[in-house]
């Protein structure tokens, strides 16, 4: 699983939609999903003859935890450290629909939280799934950055840090060869956030993200190779007006 996912990785990156969409409410709780989306236009330019020859269908949904159940034996024999770690995952929902008859390729996480401290990195889900299946340490993992949130009533954080400057430079040059094989092609690889606030925006960090006509909502895009070049491009920031007192 995690093997067919690293070679399927350039293809995700330049030409593949991610859209992370959260729902904030006034209490601190809410919903978080995010969808990859395969651009198919963008695929079919990058896959060519082998685009006609897929025959796959699934479409399947499932909840982290169950899988975690699922394989009981494996998982009680990781670390303790690790296993706090996928229990985090425990309530996230992921609903898969690979279908090369309806030309769609889309993966859904999603996740219901009491605390926005408590959203998972859902980008790392995949990896995770299969860590537990084949009782992989989280220590052999090749990931380079964290990403986590923080709401305290007014100011809400999207903290993104890097945890391997080595690993990221590999990716990083990785990206740049990508960059440069598929330069002048018009492919759609993009990362959209679309964050939704119980109150007013009063100022955001970043001054491309768009604010919505009422002022509660915010769109932010960003191309997904650079994300994973300088991750911490992704950061945010978002104040909101103070609560009203009666």
């Amino acid at each position: 699983m995690k093997k067919g996912f690293l070679l399927l990785l350039p293809f995700l990156i330049i030409s593949c939609q991610v859209t992370e969409t959260l729902r904030l409410n006034s209490d601190g709780s809410g919903t978080i999903e995010v969808t990859n989306l395969r651009d198919e236009n963008s695929y079919m330019q990058i896959a060519r003859d082998n685009y006609s020859k897929e025959n796959i269908y699934r479409d399947t949904t499932y909840v982290f935890g169950d899988y975690i159940k699922k394989h009981q034996e494996t998982f009680s024999r990781t670390p303790i450290a690790d296993q706090r770690v996928f229990l985090k995952y425990s309530e996230v929902k992921i609903h898969v629909k690979a279908s090369s008859y309806d030309k769609e390729f889309r993966t859904v996480y999603t996740q219901n939280f009491q605390k926005v401290a408590d959203i998972a990195d859902l980008t790392k889900t995949d990896h995770y799934l299969a860590d537990i299946k084949n009782n992989y340490a989280l220590s052999a993992e090749e990931h380079y950055y964290n990403v986590c949130y923080d709401y305290n009533g007014n100011r809400f954080h999207r903290i993104v840090t890097v945890t391997d400057t080595l690993e990221q430079k590999k990716e990083f040059d990785k990206i740049e060869k990508m960059k440069a094989e598929y330069k002048g092609r018009k492919l759609v690889q993009n990362y959209v956030l679309n964050y939704h606030f119980p109150r007013k925006i009063q100022s955001v960090s970043n001054p491309l993200a768009k604010i919505s006509d009422d002022q509660k909502s915010l769109s932010l895009q960003f191309l997904l190779a650079d994300c994973l070049q300088n991750p911490l491009s992704t950061n945010l920031e978002v104040i909101l007006e103070p609560e009203a007192v009666d």
